[in-house]
């Protein structure tokens, strides 16, 4: 079983044996790759990480391995501009994204409201809420700081990755 630094099997490679996957050494790299990852990284730079570790790891390789994934449902595929799929893996909550147009810098967030008035909205129509995703594309305003946005809330800022 293959282990983070801390001896625990990595949360994407835990996943895949849940869902009953065969975990191959590669495939282990690449999960470990995944769990580790604070980015949303797209195939070419999930490959460039994974080889790092293992240069016997193939660009095809990892693409086979992100397609398993995604089609068991441990991997979500994103569309944040740019012309790459990005990748992140399938987490439980609520969290949105917001894409900074101008310098392709994601931010991750939650804000307690909109969960809430989406259930709402549902439930007014006569649905039950199931699943929900959000993406906001955005430029920051040019008389607003990273840092008063920091301080911003209810919104809470969950992380930020590059393009």
């Amino acid at each position: 079983m293959a282990t983070d630094s801390n001896g625990l099997q990595s949360r994407i490679e835990r996943m895949c044996t849940e869902r009953g996957l065969k975990m191959t050494g590669q495939r282990r790299v690449i999960a470990r790759v995944l769990s580790e990852s604070h980015d949303h990284p797209d195939v070419e730079e999930l490959y460039r990480r994974a080889a790092a570790l293992d240069e016997r790891i193939s660009v095809a390789t990892v693409y086979r391995t992100v397609r398993l994934l995604e089609e068991n449902g441990i991997l979500e595929r994103r569309d944040f501009g740019g012309g790459r799929a990005r990748y992140e893996a399938t987490e439980e909550g609520d969290h949105y994204h917001l894409i900074d147009v101008e310098s392709g810098q994601v931010v991750e967030f939650t804000h307690a409201g909109h969960a809430a008035l989406l259930r709402k909205i549902t439930a007014e129509l006569g649905f039950d809420l199931v699943s929900h995703r959000l993406e906001l594309f955005a430029r920051r305003l040019p008389d607003v700081s990273q840092d008063q946005t920091d301080q911003a809330a209810p919104t809470q800022r969950k992380g930020r990755s590059q393009p």
